[in-house]
């Protein structure tokens, strides 16, 4: 059988080689791209493009990168001066997002995308989460990963594809304050969201942390393998289905509300 297809979404930042500076580029970290390999995947790079959602056709998950923060006027609010947003991603990623759910294609969000699923679901975040926590060990300095104890929800998605993590890293300074329509399954020791999931779909995760980074990629692994068993199977899984639309959409009636949110 063929490797399963992973999307990830990708940065435009300026970037420099060779004699080229400053140049703007579409990137990724490489870390992204081999998990995805490791997992047993083939990476296929998305650059932002909020034309259509049609590539979906062609792949077999979706992995949300990490990056700068989501446009506040995304959830109803004015942007905090401190917010750094990169609409051109937001558009994009919520395009190809939006054809992803409504296929019920696997799909992990990573930090910022955790934060996107959340706000695509009708949730709200915290633009800077020193000053709900009153501490910076989310995020201790530029460039420094902080780290901390996390827990799960028992049964959840998040429970079973972390089986046995109680500490990840951390690298982000805002996070997700209403989940909207998603269940909240993991949390930090100072109540932080660390895990979000959609029951009513078969795999559809955020995470807080940067798996990537870590020995062991669990929830990069599970998005890959996810998607393998569908290509194993020969199911077409990205057949129409009406789900919640991007940035407070309706749903199909399945009953996808606010009160599906676990408890810490």
């Amino acid at each position: 059988m063929r490797r399963p297809l992973i999307g990830i979404s990708a940065y435009v930042e300026p970037a420099g080689w060779a004699v080229w500076r400053d140049v703007p580029a579409v990137l990724l970290p490489e870390a992204y791209a081999r998990a995805v390999t490791a997992a047993g995947g083939r990476a296929v790079v998305l650059p932002p493009d909020d034309v259509d959602g049609d590539v979906v056709a062609v792949l077999d998950g979706l992995l949300l990168a990490g990056g700068a923060d989501v446009g506040p006027g995304r959830y109803g609010q004015r942007p905090d001066p401190r917010t750094e947003d990169r609409p051109d991603r937001d558009a994009g990623e919520l395009t190809v997002l939006a054809a992803a759910l409504a296929a019920e294609m696997p799909v992990l969000g990573v930090c910022r995308g955790m934060q996107l699923l959340a706000v695509a679901y009708g949730g709200t975040l915290h633009q800077h989460l020193p000053d709900v926590v009153g501490h910076d060990a989310h995020r201790p300095a530029p460039g420094v990963y902080g780290s901390h104890p996390v827990r799960f929800a028992p049964g959840s998605l998040a429970a079973t594809v972390l089986a046995g993590v109680d500490r990840v890293n951390s690298y982000h300074h805002q996070a997700v304050a209403d989940p909207g329509r998603l269940w909240v399954t993991g949390w930090a020791e100072d109540g932080v969201v660390e895990a979000v999931e959609d029951p009513a779909l078969p795999f559809v995760l955020g995470v807080q942390w940067h798996p990537e980074n870590e020995p062991d990629p669990l929830p990069i692994t599970a998005l890959v393998r996810a998607a393998g068993r569908l290509v194993d199977s020969g199911c077409d899984a990205r057949r129409p289905r009406a789900v919640a639309s991007p940035v407070g959409g309706s749903t199909d009636g399945q009953g996808l509300s606010g009160d599906r949110q676990s408890t810490g």
